[in-house]
């Protein structure tokens, strides 16, 4: 997947990885980068320091995705590569009591899995109608390994990771590219604010490797992209975990519990 001349659409690219991902393919000769978040003032600002396009999609909303992929392909043409990006921390288990209790499964469910769905959904059928294409969609570790006390982001993520795979498979022989993003440790607010508040899963994922930043994760990205590799890992590190998993599950899970204990 070439970044020049094409046209590329990130969502929840207000901030973090997003932000640094409009402004890396921006700066690599796209010819339109579509910079769209929930929170509009803040698609403007990325939008307007790399003479992009700006928007404001909730991707929760099947039909607001699907009109930001018709928008784009009216003022462009066409979509070359669509960055699924959006991501929310809960910081909730799986007790009903908690915080957010039901709506914050829900709302990670809806931001990490279905927004995926709505995105190939909308813009599949003009991909596959020009026999090319790309989707990228940030997952994170998480989708391979897990996040400690983050049970809905732990397991979305992983649903995440099947539905790319899926993907994959379905499509990857009728010209359509399907990566994953998969980093650990990004200083971005999704990681920065609740590290800041002494949370336990952030806590966790500062003491599993270094906090990379967003324009390292870019880096990564683009060389991933170029390369057509599924699993793009910022942290290296991150496979010879999931290998570790892979090959011994009680092992890998009692180090991380003990990882965990002296975190807190």
């Amino acid at each position: 997947m070439k970044i020049e001349d094409a046209v590329v659409v990130v969502t929840g690219a207000g901030s973090g990885i997003g932000a640094a991902l409009a402004r890396r393919f921006a700066a690599d000769g796209a010819a339109a980068v579509v910079v769209s978040d929930r929170d509009g003032t803040a698609a403007h600002a990325v939008a307007g320091t790399i003479g992009a396009t700006p928007d404001t999609t909730d991707v929760t909303d099947p039909a607001a995705v699907a009109e930001l992929v018709a928008r784009t392909e009216r003022a462009h043409g066409r979509v070359d590569l669509f960055c699924s990006n959006a991501g929310i921390a809960t910081g909730v288990g799986i007790e009903a009591g908690d915080d957010g209790g039901d709506d914050a499964w829900r709302l990670a469910y809806d931001v990490h899995v279905m927004a995926h769905v709505y995105a190939a959904r909308a813009v599949l059928p003009g991909m596959l109608e020009r026999g090319r294409g790309y989707l990228l969609n940030t997952v994170s570790a998480a989708g391979l390994l897990i996040a400690p006390g983050d049970a809905p982001y732990s397991a979305t993520k992983h649903a995440a990771i099947g539905l790319a795979q899926w993907l994959s498979v379905e499509y990857g022989d009728r010209g359509i590219g399907v990566s994953v993003l998969c980093p650990q440790g990004v200083s971005t607010p999704l990681l920065m604010d609740p590290l800041a508040a002494d949370h336990p899963s952030a806590r966790a994922v500062a003491a599993a490797g270094a906090i990379i930043t967003p324009e390292q994760v870019a880096d990564s990205v683009v060389s991933g992209l170029a390369a057509e590799t599924f699993l793009i890992l910022p942290h290296p590190e991150v496979a010879t975990y999931w290998s570790q998993l892979a090959a011994d599950p009680d092992r890998w899970l009692a180090g991380v519990r003990r990882m965990v204990a002296a975190t807190t």
